[in-house]
């Protein structure tokens, strides 16, 4: 199965929603194919779809699918490689009309520089190629995904009891002084 998911973004995906149902139509893409169209306003023709899905919809469709297919949001396809899995990312471009600015090509662009875990794709051409040679390209790749959030928390702990003991030290009235006196 090929899930594509398009986030919830307000403005529409049409081009990538456009090509996966051609690609299905032209017999290129011959499994399920499920998608996440958002506001997209092109309705596929060849694949299931919803406009939204519920979490654990969400979480079941990328553990299931062969193939993930998302927009550039890095949420969606950081979340792709904590499955396990490489991710085929098309990024919304402005003159689609499909975001405010190229920002999405840009950070795509940079992810895969830096860490070689996602497959950029930008035309109908680059979608078909990479879904066709999918397991090739992907071979030598790993869908490692080192996340920090742990740490950061752990930091952040230490810096706000460091920041309580020095504003008690120096006599200052803190907010768990100010509360506990009411």
């Amino acid at each position: 199965m090929i899930f594509i998911t398009v986030g919830t973004h307000e403005q529409q995906f049409d081009r990538l929603i456009r090509y996966a149902d051609v690609l299905i139509a032209e017999g290129i893409i011959n499994e399920k194919m499920i998608i996440q169209t958002g506001y997209s306003t092109y309705v596929p023709k060849y694949a299931e779809w919803s406009r939204f899905l519920s979490c654990d919809q969400m979480l079941r469709y990328l553990r299931d699918a062969r193939i993930v297919i998302t927009h550039g949001g890095p949420s969606s396809f950081m979340k792709v490689l904590t499955f396990g899995k490489i991710p085929v990312v098309m990024p919304r471009m402005k003159k689609y009309g499909e975001h405010i600015n190229n920002h999405q090509q840009c950070f795509v662009k940079a992810v895969y520089r830096k860490y070689h875990n996602i497959i950029p794709v930008e035309s109908m051409e680059d979608l078909k190629k990479t879904i066709a040679n999918y397991e090739e390209i992907t071979a030598d790749m790993s869908a490692e995904y080192k996340m920090n959030n742990s740490q950061f928390a752990d930091k952040l702990d230490i810096l706000v009891s460091d920041m309580m003991k020095v504003n008690n030290n120096a006599g200052k009235t803190t907010a768990k002084h100010y509360y506990s006196g009411l």
